[in-house]
């Protein structure tokens, strides 16, 4: 061999021994040199706040240079910044090297869920040019989710009925629960009617900030259409909304068996099968108990319960029945009302009670509920619920004066004389007590020998009032009233005794009765005032008599 050959052989030996060294190097360098670990809690409560501990240690003899580590907590957790994933650059790691880096959030999700919190950490190996990773991953189950979602349902529901139910919630989470909703699925065979607080699509209840110790209450309204026999199940779910997704943190399902009414139940008061009530007045209930089944109702327990800020429960009267006015309740009881103790099918009972309402009202709170009557009606477990609405209060007030009045100035004799002119101002005043109120009227009559002049006051009423000279009748168009409001109205009216009238008080104008309509009954209110006469017992001031001279 030549000389030449020999030194180009040594040199691709050389070449091939340098590269499978490196080779070498980079094979046998193990991922497990450095060894990385999250330590954390194996279950936890929902929005408790838990910490992650990445821990790594380089149990190798090489130094691990420019290392990054990645950290990601679990899908859907809360953080205070609303980071989730952290990217962090540590020191090189040299051989025996350990350490701790601490990350915090708050897991959400529904009691079972499993959350994985994960860690990357990326090096280099002293004098290798690859980059290496070590992975890991924890999960944390998430155990207790201390909120309570709860239907208010019976377990069975007559077809063809109105049912009223609801969706209880509440918090024992030790962070304010945001950007919550609580939703439900469309439920063929029940058609919805209305709830409380409203919703735009009748599917979703956006909430307020849920503290700890906060709850509330989703009230719904619908009407059971399905098959008779057929079971209906609704379903509900509270989450959180975070980023576009709807996180399910709490679920609640509750089935119930429509089944054929047996026994219809009715209420007059009254006399009335819708009645609305007003302030002060006696509610006289007829509850009746119609057996529309096939078989006959024996020995019933009936039980009324009566609810309402405007009851007076001390006027709470019962022929039959027994009174607990401490409970709002009335008990029929069959062993003491004959009629209970067997109503054949197509047959019907009747029960009775009384109630006065109070003449004056205080509402406080929720208006709207506070001017309603409930009465729910049970008997052998059937319930049925009437509500009677309360009318507002209208006070109309009519005062004569002699004496200068709301800027009217009066003249003539007093005491009035025959064949003489003397004015007077009448003053109307409108006091609305309960609900918003339209359309408010006052009608009155003027006698014979009363004209009226064109003094009237407040001006801006002016175009509102209006005199038919034929039939000698006012109208005040007072327009709308909202609750606990009022109005007033001035005019002056002529008097012009007549011989007959000579030797007694004279007649200025007749009763004055008001109309309007209740905006929350949705009836036509009225009240009257009394006429008023030359005695005007309402001016002080005026001491000259009011019989006619």
């Amino acid at each position: 061999m030549s000389k030449n050959f020999i030194l180009t052989a040594l040199a691709v030996l050389v070449v091939l021994s340098f590269t499978f060294f490196w080779y070498w190097r980079e094979a046998i360098f193990s991922k497990e040199i450095l060894r990385v670990e999250i330590l954390s809690k194996d279950s936890a409560k929902i929005g408790e706040e838990i910490e992650y501990t990445v821990k790594y240690k380089n149990n190798g003899n090489f130094a691990l240079e420019n290392p990054k580590l990645i950290f990601e907590l679990p899908e859907n957790s809360l953080t205070e910044d609303s980071k989730t994933r952290f990217e962090q650059n540590l020191k090189d790691i040299y051989p025996g090297d350990e350490n701790l880096i601490k990350f915090k959030g708050r897991l959400l999700g529904k009691e079972g869920d499993l959350k994985t919190a994960k860690a990357w950490l990326s090096y280099r190996p002293h004098n290798l040019s690859a980059r290496y990773e070590s992975q890991t991953t924890f999960t944390t189950k998430i155990d207790q989710v201390p909120v309570t979602l709860k239907y208010d349902l019976p377990s069975k529901i007559e077809r063809g009925k109105e049912i009223s139910y609801s969706i209880n919630y509440f918090s024992n989470v030790d962070y304010p629960l945001e950007n919550l909703s609580i939703k439900i699925e469309p439920l063929q065979g029940f058609n919805f009617q209305s709830a409380d607080p409203i919703s735009l699509d009748n599917s979703e209840w956006k909430l307020a900030i849920l503290n700890k110790g906060q709850g509330g209450r989703i009230k719904i309204k619908g009407v059971i259409s399905t098959d008779l026999g057929g079971n209906l199940n609704f379903s509900a779910k509270m989450g959180m909304w975070q980023d576009g997704v709807f996180i399910v943190v709490k679920e609640a399902n509750q089935e119930i068996q429509t089944i054929q009414p047996l026994l219809f139940i009715s209420q007059l008061i009254n006399g009335v099968p819708n009645f609305v009530a007003s302030p002060g007045q006696t509610l006289n209930y007829e509850i009746f108990l119609r057996n529309i089944g096939s078989t006959p109702f024996d020995n019933l327990f009936v039980i009324s319960r009566i609810e309402g800020q405007a009851l007076d429960l001390a006027t709470l009267k019962s022929p039959d029945g027994q009174v607990k006015p401490n409970d709002n309740l009335i008990v029929f009881d069959s062993r003491q009302i004959t009629d209970l103790q067997h109503i054949a099918p197509q047959q019907e009972s009747k029960v009775t009670f009384s109630v006065k309402l109070k003449d004056n009202l205080d509402i406080s709170g929720d208006q709207k509920n506070s001017l309603i009557i409930k009465n729910k009606v049970d008997a052998s477990g059937i319930s049925q619920e009437f509500d009677t609405k309360i009318s507002s209060k209208l006070e109309l007030a009519q005062k004569g004066y002699y004496s200068d009045f709301d800027g009217i100035k009066n003249e003539g004799t007093v005491p009035p004389q025959v064949g003489k002119t003397t004015t007077y101002t009448i003053n109307w005043q409108i006091k609305n007590f309960l609900n918003d109120v339209k359309n408010v009227k006052v009608k009155a009559v003027l006698p014979q020998n009363v004209g009226l002049s064109d003094n009237i006051a407040p001006e801006s009423q002016a175009p509102n009032f209006s005199f038919d000279s034929q039939s000698k009748e006012i109208v005040w168009l007072a327009g709308d009233l909202a609750r606990e409001s009022k109005i007033s109205l001035s005019f002056q009216v002529a008097l012009t005794p007549s011989l007959s009238q000579k030797g007694i008080s004279a007649g200025l104008i007749g009763k004055a009765t008001v109309f309007s309509e209740d905006q929350f009954t949705g009836s036509t209110i009225q009240s009257t005032a009394q006429a008023v006469t030359t005695n005007l017992p309402d001016d002080q001031a005026n001491s000259g008599g009011g019989i006619v001279q």
